[in-house]
């Protein structure tokens, strides 16, 4: 199968082969210096502070959402959640949950946030912005710019979810100001899918040292402590973090963040201009490298996955709820070449020739 899901998406052939191998025990001082390499390496891909810290935090991308809530926001945080998908949703649910008051820019499936939206909540003393960067719901790429300008006008903490944009689009997280960052293993890392990085600034920190969390495993305290000396509270998904450790040196080596984002764009620019001729419509007026969203104008787009699954062997990405129908996800992330973008476009304009599209 070709895959151009949004994860878990291909692995390349030095992360399949650590997978293959004997899972080794970690308490020892390899496994920390493996660890503490790879914190590094996430510092410097997404230019945070020197004394930021990352936590590798076994659970998956939803997990570590409810983490930095439980971790870095409290019931006195007036907190501004963009929800324009089933992830702004998601962030929307767990402030509820954890009993943080907030408000949501409401967005059209499709619709970029704008300064217009934002200048409805100027001066109103919010302490927290929570923003999915690309909600990959709908395939809507949020304008970080315009949301860290708003953010430091108000001196708002800001929370990013980078899942599935970071290593595909520019993220600078001191220049952005961004409090924290959340990014996973199955995404541009490539790698299987259970363990997430959480990559918290000075600000971030000085939350968690004054936050009390009701919890063993999501208590963010413990995690920095034993990332100090390049271990993790409990046992981690060791094979997982020994691909990610191959994964962060091999970009590095490849030129580091920049040199990955323009193979992910350069990906992304080829197959958007060679569907121009297919009865396919964007479905996103803010694009990430990450993916394209598309609209099928002549069948339901589950049956164009469902199509290109089992009679030509390549995943899409379908949709859910009230998207089913209407939109599929082609990511552009993972082990792909413009060959395979040639592979898919063929399979797109062989399903139209056959009145499938």
């Amino acid at each position: 199968m070709l895959n151009f899901t949004m994860g878990p998406v291909q692995s390349n052939e030095c992360v399949r082969a650590i997978g293959a191998e004997q899972v080794p025990y970690f308490r020892t001082p390899e496994f920390s210096s493996i660890l503490l390499e790879s914190e590094h390496l996430i510092k410097n891909f997404a230019n945070a502070e020197s004394d930021a810290r990352a936590v590798f935090l076994t659970a998956s991308g939803t997990a570590a959402m409810e983490a930095v809530v439980m971790n870095l926001l409290t019931k006195d945080d007036r907190a501004l959640v963009v929800n324009g998908g089933s992830f702004g949703q998601r962030f929307a649910d767990l402030c509820r949950i954890h009993e943080v008051t907030f408000d949501e820019i409401k967005l059209n499936a499709g619709e970029a946030l704008t300064a217009e939206h934002l200048a409805a909540y100027q001066d109103l003393d919010y302490t927290a912005f929570l923003v999915n960067l690309h909600e990959t719901s709908t395939g809507v790429y949020y304008d970080i710019s315009l949301i860290s300008e708003f953010c430091k006008r108000n001196e708002i903490f800001l929370l990013v979810d980078a899942i599935s944009s970071f290593l595909a689009d520019p993220f600078d997280m001191r220049d952005l100001g961004v409090g924290a960052m959340i990014s996973s293993s199955q995404k541009v890392l490539a790698c299987p899918p259970g363990v997430s990085i959480l990559l918290l600034s000075v600000a971030a920190l000085k939350r968690v040292a004054q936050n009390h969390v009701q919890s063993l495993y999501f208590d963010l305290q413990d995690a920095l402590k034993n990332g100090e000396r390049g271990q993790t509270p409990f046992t981690p998904a060791v094979g997982i973090l020994l691909q990610i450790h191959a994964r962060l040196r091999e970009i590095d080596k490849a030129g580091g963040a920049g040199s990955e984002i323009r193979k992910v764009s350069a990906l992304a620019t080829d197959f958007r201009q060679r569907i121009t001729a297919l009865p396919l419509e964007i479905a996103s007026k803010s694009l990430s490298n990450t993916m394209t969203p598309l609209h099928p104008l002549n069948v339901p787009a589950d049956q164009v996955f469902q199509v290109l699954k089992d009679e030509y062997g390549i995943w899409v990405c379908p949709n859910g709820g009230d998207l089913k129908e209407r939109i599929f996800r082609v990511g552009h992330i993972g082990t792909l070449t413009q060959d395979d973008n040639s592979k898919l476009i063929e399979a797109l304009h062989d399903m139209r020739s056959r009145a499938l599209l």
